[in-house]
């Protein structure tokens, strides 16, 4: 562990904490919301209101992390984020808690968020040596997806069995104790400046980066179309699974420990990438990365047995965890230190913007055609997507971490 530093191990630490916090929350709150409608389009809105600040928020999010100490605002951003599920609790134990006020207290925590994530992918690189990122990036994703995503989960269906206050109030409480792990981090990591610009003029370098660079454009791109596909199905994933009069039939509790499959296979996937990377190459490992995570989407298609479905929901996050990786450390690797805040939000915009438009879409297609209808037509999009990798062939990706 030491050869990374002890500061990365703070952050690592602190990471797994906000994950764990973060994965809780994501799940507590469909869980809470469908105890009051079944309405597809009302469940789908929570992961609307959640990610609606990816398209919204990420590029001033990006600039203000090139502005600011990073270290520091990703602490704001954490402590915002226990006060506002501090506030809910306080709302849910006293009655006044309703689908309006979950909304508004999803899309707070999704500004929080997007803040957080920006100035922790940014910060990496000012506490590890370049020729370490793969390694250090495939330990966050490691403990990253393992707590928000197989941890994150069945703590979230117990706590939602034991009631909704207990719910919210957790996660809030390790937000806070992540805090204290990020605040043990020393030194400074604002990036100095020579020149005072304005906010919209930051903005507009980070996207002349992102736009010009062919390479991290198209990578963006056909995420982007990957994650409206994941976000629809996803949507509508709970009301799929979860219920007697379910197609899957799954209670809460295990519902939440079928979230934790991804999970399962992103831990493998995240310390055996860079054997992978290693043996097939960064732009075979991309293709083989995102064949593997369409099965998220593909699998409640074709079958209900909830096995299967989570037998193909760990290959698939095995392949999201080793794509993840390369298209990290690549972007960290030809972005300049003093933009990577920025770019990272720009990539964010077209790669994460496309979330909320593809949980509104899975709601409103559902509503229309039911929910299988979601899966199959998310399958189809999700394909699509990889022609856009085309792009990435191995000799460019080479040309470009070498220039």
């Amino acid at each position: 562990m030491a050869s990374m530093g002890t500061g990365f191990w703070r952050l690592w630490t602190s990471s797994g904490l906000s994950n764990l916090a973060d994965g809780t929350f994501k799940v507590a709150l469909p869980l809470v919301a469908i105890q009051t409608t079944r309405e597809p389009t009302l469940i789908a809105g929570l992961v609307f209101a959640l990610t609606l600040p990816w398209l919204v928020f990420a590029l001033p999010a990006g600039a203000l992390t090139d502005r600011l100490d990073r270290r520091r605002t990703m602490l704001r951003a954490n402590a915002a984020r226990a006060a506002l599920l501090a506030l809910l609790a306080a709302a849910v134990a006293s009655g006044w808690a309703n689908i309006w006020l979950l909304y508004a207290i999803a899309f707070a925590a999704g500004i929080a968020e997007t803040l957080y994530d920006t100035s922790a992918q940014s910060l990496v690189p000012q506490l590890v040596d370049r020729d370490r990122l793969p390694r250090a990036n495939a330990r966050l994703f490691a403990v990253e997806l393992t707590a928000n995503e197989f941890a994150g989960p069945p703590v979230a269906g117990l706590l939602v069995a034991a009631g909704a206050v207990a719910a919210f109030t957790a996660p809030a409480a390790l937000w806070l104790v992540a805090l204290v792990a990020l605040w043990s981090v020393r030194g400074a990591f604002k990036i100095h400046r020579e020149h005072r610009t304005t906010l919209r003029a930051d903005i507009a370098e980070g996207l002349r980066f992102l736009l010009r660079h062919r390479l991290l454009r198209s990578l963006a791109v056909v995420v982007g179309l990957f994650n409206t596909a994941n976000t629809a199905s996803g949507a509508v994933l709970v009301l799929h699974a979860v219920g007697p009069a379910s197609a899957m039939g799954l209670s809460a509790q295990l519902f939440g420990l079928l979230l934790t499959t991804p999970a399962v296979g992103s831990l493998v996937g995240s310390l055996a990438a860079e054997r992978v990377i290693a043996k097939l190459g960064r732009s075979r490992s991309l293709v083989v990365g995102f064949v593997a995570g369409t099965l998220l989407v593909a699998a409640p298609a074709v079958t209900t047995d909830p096995y299967v479905v989570a037998a193909a929901f760990a290959v698939a996050g095995g392949g999201i965890a080793v794509l993840n990786v390369v298209a990290v450390t690549l972007r960290q690797r030809v972005t300049p230190d003093r933009l990577l805040g920025r770019v990272n939000s720009a990539y964010r915009l077209v790669a994460w913007g496309t979330m909320p438009l593809g949980a509104a879409l899975g709601g409103v297609l559902a509503q229309a055609f039911g929910l299988r209808a979601v899966f199959v037509i998310m399958t189809a999009v999700a394909l699509v997507a990889l022609l856009g990798l085309t792009a990435a062939t191995e000799r460019k990706i080479e040309q470009a971490m070498a220039g």
